[in-house]
């Protein structure tokens, strides 16, 4: 029997790994998609305390080995449910069982869908959620990035620097992302923002030219050959049942990043908090283990 299970491989994830490694004990972290979570995907971090500036891939990469190096052992399968058993949790996935005597659901997020018809068939086609994967196939085109908030500045500034011509479309005002995003992104002469205006329609056929926008009621079409979505994540807890989820999909834990499982903790952004960083993640990761520690062992 494993002394941690770790289901979340992102900054949450591994710096759980980090943590239950440095206290002797066995960790494994397994993962569904790809070790380092949403931040390998952004061009630059520039908000964690201590490092000025670092690329996303690269400090997902850095926390990647210095979890390795600690011991940690690392597993891509899917979890498909977890059973807790009193003393311990077993982890079901698509490929086999594990077992431990503490659990940290470090699931993270993904990103939310616009839900306009046709922006399924259009992903690959026009439609991305990753500036920094799929910026580089729009070298002096027009591109749009929907959103208001740090996601959406960061995509626009990468962009900025590759595409011809960038436009910012928020629903609202005001922006939810810092100043310094959005006075970079204003004094750029390759953005226009547009504000109160909702995407309605996707055009083209079976590459993205164009999008129709509701803007202060008034429909209005741009010619564009790419969208870049960066409107937030969304949860996909409903595996981690019976763990408790809000309204929203995210895991019930309070402060001590305890479930309502005994022995079952939730740390990142799959939990429910105000605010998702990497600060915050990393902090979660400490914490979840700490508790852990305390209780289990």
């Amino acid at each position: 029997m494993l002394d941690f299970i770790i289901i979340g491989g992102g900054t949450a994830g591994l710096s759980s790994a980090v943590y239950a490694c440095r206290a002797n004990k066995t960790a494994l972290v397994i993962e569904r998609d790809s070790f380092g979570g949403q931040i390998v995907d952004a061009p630059n971090v520039e908000n964690y305390p201590g490092i000025v500036n670092i690329s996303g891939a690269q400090f997902a990469s850095d926390l990647f080995d210095q979890a390795e190096k600690s011991g940690a052992s690392f597993k891509c399968e899917t979890v498909l449910k977890i059973v807790p058993e009193g003393a311990c949790t077993t982890v079901v996935t698509d490929t086999g069982k594990y077992t431990a005597k503490a659990v940290i659901i470090a699931a993270g997020c993904e990103h939310r869908r616009l839900g306009v018809p046709r922006e399924e068939d259009l992903i690959g086609n026009g439609v991305s959620y990753c500036a920094l994967c799929d910026g580089a196939f729009f070298k002096d085109k027009t591109v749009a990035v929907v959103g208001g908030g740090n996601a959406a500045f960061t995509d626009a500034l990468y962009l900025a620097g590759v595409a011809g011509l960038v436009y910012i479309i928020h629903r609202r005002d005001g922006f939810r992302a810092e100043q310094a995003l959005i006075d970079r992104a204003k004094e750029l002469n390759s953005v226009r923002i547009i504000t109160n205006a909702v995407v309605k329609q996707l055009h083209g056929d079976g590459e993205l030219d164009g999008l129709t926008l509701d803007v202060n009621g008034v429909a209005q079409k741009i010619d564009v050959d790419g969208l870049f979505v960066a409107i937030g994540q969304q949860p996909d807890n409903a595996a981690f049942a019976p763990v408790a989820l809000d309204t929203d999909g995210y895991i019930v834990a309070d402060d001590r990043c305890r479930t309502n499982i005994r022995g079952v903790y939730a740390a990142g952004d799959c939990r429910a908090k105000t605010v998702r960083q990497l600060t915050t993640a990393a902090a979660d990761g400490a914490i979840a283990v700490d508790t852990a520690l305390k209780e289990m062992f």
